[in-house]
């Protein structure tokens, strides 16, 4: 397939994502403010070049990387809300079922009600336990201990990109094995 002057070469792309990266990076990181995040963010930018650089204009090129740039940005900002919601409300129901004296059932919550979320709390125990020990650390330390990513790192001695890509994980299989509560 030939390239007209108007579209991108690909193998002309290493030069023109090297052309902005070092902007893309700085954009990136004051959008994201997190060092890892700006790295992945602009992984998934430099895949999108290559895969779709040729929708993007000689004159209008620049702009196309940082737009696309941005969405990835955004896109990860949307998945750490998500997360962070999710666990906050798991972390939530588990502390109100702790509260409630000898786990019995309050006064708003049906034995069929409670019944269900007893059986779920207890499904989605042995979904963290089914964990690997990395990642059920991760997880628990973020859930149970409201603890910051760059704390956990620091806690366990490892790279910060190593602990958001457990808690990723970590979640990926626990949205597959807990899916069904979706609805």
């Amino acid at each position: 397939m030939s390239h007209s002057e108007d579209q991108f070469d690909p193998s002309e792309g290493s030069a023109w994502f090297a052309e902005f990266a070092g902007d893309l990076r700085a954009f990136l990181l004051g959008v994201l403010r997190n060092n890892d995040l700006a790295s992945e963010a602009l992984q998934a930018t430099w895949v999108k070049a290559v895969e779709q650089g040729d929708l993007a204009r000689t004159e209008t090129r620049k702009g196309w990387l940082f737009r696309v740039a941005l969405n990835e940005a955004l896109v990860l900002k949307r998945r750490a809300k998500i997360q962070e919601r999710s666990f906050r409300e798991l972390a939530q129901e588990d502390s109100r079922r702790h509260e409630s004296p000898g786990g019995s059932v309050t006064r708003n919550e049906s034995p069929e009600g409670f019944v269900l979320q007893s059986e779920t709390i207890e499904q989605v125990r042995l979904a963290l336990n089914d964990l690997p020990i990395e990642q059920g650390y991760v997880v628990r330390m973020r859930i149970y201990e409201n603890k910051t990513f760059a704390v956990i790192a620091d806690e366990l001695k490892v790279p910060l990109g190593t602990v958001l890509t457990r808690m990723r994980l970590a979640m990926q299989k626990l949205q597959q094995r807990l899916g069904h509560f979706e609805n």
